[in-house]
């Protein structure tokens, strides 16, 4: 057997090299981690991915996302200051509402996102702030419907859709928001009765989702649905050759045009509370409001961009002009609760 003998030189040499290696990792760790931000999202990888990928590229800061359809918010209130969440992303001004009755939002200063985002989209406090907009509005079949027939969306409780109408159940937050904005505009009572009416008018019990409004109008089980607008969207550019079949007859009507304008709801997302790069975190939402991020929401996902200096895709443009209600997305958060106490009692 030969030993290996090192000298005291070549032991200094070695152990120099070692401390600039560690050194060096040590830097390369601290510049990755510094250059990291943590993700929870309610919205699916899938809609959420090509933006990461987009802020990526452009940034070079890397994102890692935590993809749940319920409990985050539970889930940072459990992890407290040790969440590593540095974004929260959801859907619907209630669930984002949530973490603000929590109190899991950094209120955040910031000219581009205050530029880029209309002031009822964003919170009061200005700890979450809406990036793309979805319109809540009616889907008929052009054959059973005149275009002309229904202006407002009261105009559903009138006795001639008696059977003729599709939704999915009231309890949702997508036709909870609906409701309360239909609230703020009208007050509770009138409100109530205009949900009894549309009860009285439905063709099914409330079920399925948005794209399932649509297959009832072409299965002929109504004439009329309540869904999402960019529901219509990926119906209309579906890779299945079925779901394309379902919008052949079908036009989709913004609702209000003459008063208020057609109910809107938005997807967005703020910073954190404890987040451990919150510069970071708000380039990731100020990314989310700017030209190539908000371009993308009207491509891929066929919403309208929160922005307002960003011109429609040719699928939204399809769908003509209309003018959306200004009121502020927070008020239909704090009616929500009495909205729902009224669905309760019509039953929807």
């Amino acid at each position: 057997m030969v030993t290996k003998v090192f000298s005291p030189s070549k032991i200094t040499f070695w152990f120099i090299i070692s401390s600039i290696l560690i050194s060096g990792f040590l830097f390369y760790s601290s510049a990755t981690i510094a250059e990291t931000i943590n993700i929870y999202s309610h919205r699916q990888p899938f809609l959420i991915n090509p933006f990461v990928k987009a802020f990526e590229k452009e940034t070079g800061i890397k994102a890692n996302i935590i993809y749940s359809t319920k409990g985050l918010a539970q889930r940072m209130l459990a992890e407290g200051k040790r969440s590593p969440a540095d974004v929260v992303l959801t859907v619907d001004i209630s669930r984002l509402n949530v973490y603000v009755d929590k109190q899991l939002l950094l209120p955040i200063s910031s000219e581009k996102l205050f530029k880029n985002i209309p002031a009822h989209l964003r919170g009061p406090k200005n700890d979450w702030f809406g990036f793309s907009k979805r319109a809540r509005i009616l889907a008929i079949n052009t054959k059973r419907v005149g275009v002309d027939k229904i202006k407002k969306i009261e105009d559903l409780a009138r006795p001639i859709w008696r059977g003729r109408i599709c939704t999915r159940p009231g309890s949702h937050v997508y036709n909870r928001a609906l409701l309360a904005s239909i609230i703020a505009h009208n007050g509770a009572p009138v409100a109530e009765k205009w949900a009894q009416g549309l009860v009285y008018n439905l063709a099914q019990r409330p079920q399925g989702n948005d794209r399932s409004q649509i297959k009832a109008i072409f299965q002929g089980v109504c004439d009329i649905a309540i869904i999402n607008s960019y529901y219509f969207g990926k119906l209309r550019n579906s890779k299945i050759a079925e779901q394309r079949e379902w919008t052949k007859d079908v036009r989709i009507v913004f609702t209000n045009q003459g008063g208020r304008g057609n109910h809107i709801n938005i997807s967005g997302g703020g910073v954190a509370k404890y987040s451990k790069n919150k510069k970071l975190a708000i380039k990731f939402l100020e990314f989310l409001s700017e030209d190539k991020a908000q371009r993308l929401f009207t491509k891929i996902n066929f919403e309208f961009p929160a922005n307002p200096s960003i011109p429609y895709s040719k699928e939204l443009l399809s769908w003509g002009a209309f003018s959306e209600d200004k009121l502020p997305i927070n008020k239909i958060a704090e009616l929500a609760p009495m909205a729902q106490r009224i669905i309760d009692r019509v039953g929807w």
